[in-house]
């Protein structure tokens, strides 16, 4: 498993389910939108700070972006 994609997909399904785009999130959490958008296509390889940073900016458990039940549960 690849967790770099798993986060980047668990990341972007919950600021779409949120309603926020990925510029809205930027000023939300600081992060740039090149980076968030980096995250989300698994380019990324996010500290626990910085997932944890992003999860308070999307208002979940830093656990939500990192569930395997999450994406499973998709398919």
């Amino acid at each position: 498993m690849d967790m770099r994609k798993l986060v980047g997909e668990n990341f972007a399904r919950i600021r779409r389910e949120k309603g926020l785009t990925q510029e809205q999130l930027e000023i939300l959490s600081g992060f740039s939108q090149q980076y968030l958008s980096d995250l989300e296509r698994g380019r990324r390889n996010p500290t626990v700070i910085t997932l944890y940073e992003l999860s308070q900016a999307l208002g979940v458990e830093v656990v939500d972006l990192l569930s395997v039940a999450a994406e499973a549960s998709r398919r």
